[in-house]
């Protein structure tokens, strides 16, 4: 139901095989792009994915390693033929920043539509999705995101016979319509649904110190994707001084949040093999996973 590709993996600087920070989300026909670090337009070709349909860009925050493949990302939309306006997400000043940015990318065949995050938690909808972006502890202010597809209950047929209502409306009231008739009968659709189902939940972070925040907003998520930017023992002091985390202290999270899996990312460039700490933070939470760049998963909802 919902597709999740990691496409790159590195935080500060690209390396040769590793892409700066960017994941991508497919729902519905519609892409939703979370930070577009330099190479992620190599990255989504080396995956077999086009920039073609991305409806939403979010953005975490502006540091460079975050955003500086965007002019490329818009020009390469631009010349494949888009129309339809683009949709940037990001911290105040979102607009400000992204027109400074895109100074080399001007001339632009499709409008760019902004939307500004300004409080500590902010819910909207984009592309069929919840989505709720929530502040982290980092040195500039940065988002992290929550995005939830939400399930209704199951359609009971005898209930809708019970109650009289004519087939031709049924399909409409499953899919959470109210109905008034031309003979005035108002229709509702819990008078045909039992109680919501488990619907799907992605979480992404990055660029942040543990937050009580990001374990509230990861809560049961069935992936959660979180910097670890340092493994190393010796590096827990750097990354409080920097404003980062651990691979250890995300997994930490992940177990306080109950969620699902756990994804690794933003590694430092000075980490040329994250793999080689994968059972020692599997300890802590047994179902992470120290990602690569290119990374792909297909979310669906359990069954009943």
């Amino acid at each position: 139901m919902i597709d999740i590709c990691l496409l790159g993996t590195g935080g500060m600087m690209p390396l040769p095989n590793r892409w700066l920070t960017a994941m991508m989300m497919r729902y519905n026909g519609h892409s939703i792009l979370v930070d577009c670090g330099e190479g992620t337009q190599i990255a989504l070709k080396e995956v077999g994915w086009s920039p073609k349909p991305i409806d939403v860009i979010l953005f975490t925050h502006f540091h460079a390693d975050h955003i500086s493949g965007l002019p490329g990302m818009l020009l390469t939309m631009g010349n494949a033929e888009r129309t339809q306006p683009l949709l940037i997400i990001g911290p105040r000043n979102v607009e400000r920043v992204v027109e400074s940015v895109r100074i080399i990318a001007r001339d632009l065949p499709f409008e760019i539509e902004y939307k500004e995050l300004t409080g500590n938690e902010e819910e909207f909808e984009i592309c069929g999705l919840r989505c709720n972006a929530y502040k982290v502890s980092h040195n500039v202010t940065c988002y992290g995101y929550t995005f939830e597809l939400d399930r209704t209950g199951k359609f009971d047929v005898n209930r809708a016979k019970d109650a009289g209502i004519d087939v031709r409306y049924w399909n409409r009231l499953q899919k959470g319509e109210s109905i008034t008739t031309p003979e005035g009968q108002t229709y509702t659709p819990d008078m045909v649904l039992g109680p919501a189902r488990k619907g799907l939940k992605v979480t992404y972070c990055t660029d942040s110190r543990p937050t009580d925040a990001i374990v509230r907003n990861a809560y049961r998520s069935d992936l959660f994707i979180c910097e670890g930017m340092y493994a190393e023992e010796d590096k827990l002091d750097k990354a409080k001084e920097h404003k980062h985390m651990t691979f250890y202290e995300a997994a930490e999270m992940a177990a306080e949040a109950e969620v699902k899996e756990l994804w690794l990312t933003h590694y430092s460039p000075s980490l040329p093999n994250p793999r080689a700490y994968a059972k020692e933070v599997q300890k802590i939470f047994e179902s992470t996973v120290v990602a690569k760049d290119g990374r792909v998963t297909e979310l669906k909802f359990e069954e009943d």
